[in-house]
């Protein structure tokens, strides 16, 4: 019976200094490994594991049988001396482990080094690792974004037969583009030449790789043709060939604070698939006959033709929409009224308004940060969101549709996120109203429109981005699936990644599924196992991307504090705990703890309830999301962490 089922197959999570925890279905908590039943097993790896007996009062136990899959073949890290013996110091805190070094020397000694294990003979030991590559000097620029990258399993640089293949399909383009053009005529063309439509890219002012265009045209029925067209990549990058392979692997390109690696090779991601200004390019569109209050009359997704006449920065845009003149100006304006339709309507069937700040920086030609700012968002930002998010959604729903027309599955990748987990909710709630803000909810189900209204309270209060962040943290996480379940955050109850495919691999593969559904193409069930075991790995490398995103943004905002130490800012408690207080500086949302073993005016008790801690002796209290002058104390590099104390 499965009710007697005692080892299971999962992820082993480990935190702290060695403690392992494993997700297992239908049982509430994560099982806990102890450090001595941990095995051979490591942060992330895929282990077979036995549930011991449980013990009235105590957490469910289990201990790792074997170690089926490992996550880390490569370990980054600074190598240290110490009782005259080197190890390795991992960068990734979550490897509990410390590899001896016996083949380092006083060279290697503080420098940022690629290890590999040799051998572990006893999980009870540290295993042996050799040196196969040296990065650089621990706390220099460069080292440290390799080591970054490097950690996250990602590569800078693509295998020499993975650009050689670039350069080829570089050499053929004009060859392959006159077969887009064939493509084009005949009675049933498989693509539309849409050159002679008004069309545009808004993107960052720095980027590269242009992903999605739109194109606007009046029709003599008083209605729009708004075009959204997508670079056509799977056009270029064919299924299972050398660079689609390789695009596999990678899942998504990454943004690191001072460079992007992108999944696909430069020729391709800045060339080729982008959709450059006054070129023809290759698309892969959705194209919607719209009315001036957003409503779709009629729609067309295909393969396309497209030229791009300007290519605008967001800032451009906002400039001609606001002083109501320069290049397209009617065009923008009629798009970005059409977009605030769509938002509002969004918005009114549940949408949750997530929008958080981004750090940016302003780096030096060494890399050294000089500025530490939160990037505003401009209208015109959220109106290129408003149409890939339309598109996104209307691809999805006419896959359902046409799919169900026919009779067969609706065989796709999907985005979805799932409802809320209850119990975080109600833990959401309790953190709501000891910070003294109203909030419903029904034994942890709620109304998304309830999370707007919370969301639309706190907006210009010091705790807005705390609140923020604590929602987003009760919300379950957005993955790709060929299950659909529907978009909770979006309340979109059909929706997929179409609009980026030169940086996000799940977009791929849904431009060649709608080929596929378009053509009317068979698609085996043996495939869509494929097309969800493709999905759950792009789901992980987007975790890991993020992940490696967040590392290098910690590591620029401690650099930047370097040598700030001994100043004062105003700051924000966004964490309360037994041993100190979590602040966050107001300007540039850096983040550090006050120790409450350095508050000597008396002798604070963490009250949790209250997410407060109190004073002994005074009474004083410091709550969660309360305004607070903090002085820093300490920058840290090599653990990447700041203290503060008060000021």
């Amino acid at each position: 019976m499965e009710a007697e089922k005692s080892i299971f197959e999962g992820v082993i999570m480990i935190r702290g200094k060695g403690t392992g925890f494993v997700a297992v279905p239908n049982y509430e908590e994560d099982i806990l490994i102890p450090t001595e039943a941990l095995s051979f097993a490591l942060d992330g790896d895929i282990v077979e594991f036995e549930i011991g007996k449980k013990v009235p009062g105590k957490r469910q136990e289990g201990k790792v049988l074997r170690v089926i899959d490992r996550k880390y073949t490569e370990f980054i890290g600074s190598v240290q001396k110490k009782a005259g013996v080197y190890r390795l110091l991992p960068d990734n805190r979550r490897i509990h482990i410390r590899p001896l070094l016996p083949d380092a020397t006083t060279t290697h000694e503080g420098m940022k080094v690629v290890v590999h294990i040799k051998a572990w003979e006893s999980p009870l030991a540290d295993p042996t690792g050799t040196i196969t590559e040296i990065l650089g000097p621990a706390g220099d620029h460069e080292t440290e974004m390799q080591a970054i990258i490097r950690g996250g399993g990602f590569s800078e640089n693509f295998p020499e037969p993975i650009a050689k293949a670039g350069q080829e399909l570089y050499a053929r383009k004009e060859a392959i583009f006159a077969q887009a053009v064939l493509d084009t005529q005949g009675e049933k063309p498989k693509r539309r030449d849409m050159r002679d439509r008004t069309t545009c890219t808004i993107d960052p002012a720095d980027a590269k790789d242009f992903d999605d265009a739109i194109s606007f045209h009046a029709l003599e029925n008083g209605n729009y043709e708004v075009g959204i067209h997508i670079a056509d990549v799977s056009h270029y990058v064919r299924e299972d060939d050398i660079i689609d392979k390789e695009a596999q692997s990678r899942g998504t390109s990454i943004y690191l604070v001072d460079r992007v690696i992108p999944m696909l090779p430069e020729v391709l991601s800045n060339d080729l698939c982008s959709l450059r200004p006054n070129e023809d390019r290759l698309s892969f569109s959705a194209v919607f006959e719209m009315d001036a209050q957003g409503k779709i009359h009629n729609e067309w997704y295909g393969q396309t033709i497209i030229h791009s006449d300007k290519r605008f920065s967001y800032e451009e845009a906002q400039e001609v929409l606001d002083s109501g003149k320069g290049p397209l100006h009617t065009e923008l304006s009629t798009l970005m009224s059409i977009g605030r339709m769509l938002r509002k309507q969004r918005f009114v069937d549940g949408a949750i308004a997530f929008d958080q700040p981004e750090v940016r920086f302003e780096l030096d030609a060494e890399g050294k940060p000089l500025r530490v700012y939160a990037k505003v968002r401009t209208e015109t930002m959220l109106m290129i969101e408003d149409f890939m998010l339309l598109a996104n959604r209307r691809v999805a729903e006419f896959v359902h549709s046409h799919t169900k027309k026919l009779g067969r599955d609706a065989a796709f990748v999907y985005r979805v996120h799932d409802l809320p987990n209850p119990e975080k909710i109600e833990d959401l709630t309790i953190f709501l109203h000891a910070l003294g803000h109203e909030f419903k909810s029904n034994k942890g189900i709620v109304d998304a429109r309830d999370i707007n209204k919370l969301l639309k309270s706190i907006e210009g209060t010091p705790e807005e981005n705390l609140i923020k962040t604590a929602t987003i943290r009760s919300m379950a996480k957005a993955i790709y699936t060929t299950k659909n379940i529907g978009h909770y955050g979006l309340a979109f109850k059909y929706y997929t990644h179409f609009t980026s495919p030169i940086r996000r691999y799940p977009d791929l593969m849904a431009h060649r599924l709608l080929r596929r559904h378009l053509d009317g193409s068979v698609i085996k069930s043996s495939e869509i196992i494929k097309f969800e075991k493709l999905s759950i790995q792009s789901s992980e490398r987007e975790m890991t991307a993020v992940t490696a995103e967040r590392d290098s943004i910690k590591y620029k905002q401690v650099e930047y504090m370097l040598d700030k130490v001994g100043q004062e800012f105003d700051g924000i408690i966004t964490g309360v705990t037994d041993w100190g207080m979590y602040v966050e500086v107001k300007e540039t949302r850096c983040e550090g703890m006050i120790r409450l073993s350095s508050m000597k005016s008396d002798f604070f008790t963490h009250e949790s309830s209250k997410y407060r801690v109190k004073g002994n002796r005074t009474g004083k209290t410091y709550s969660l999301g309360g305004g607070i002058r903090i002085k820093l104390t300490r920058a840290d590099m090599e653990e990447r962490v700041l203290d503060f104390e008060l000021a």
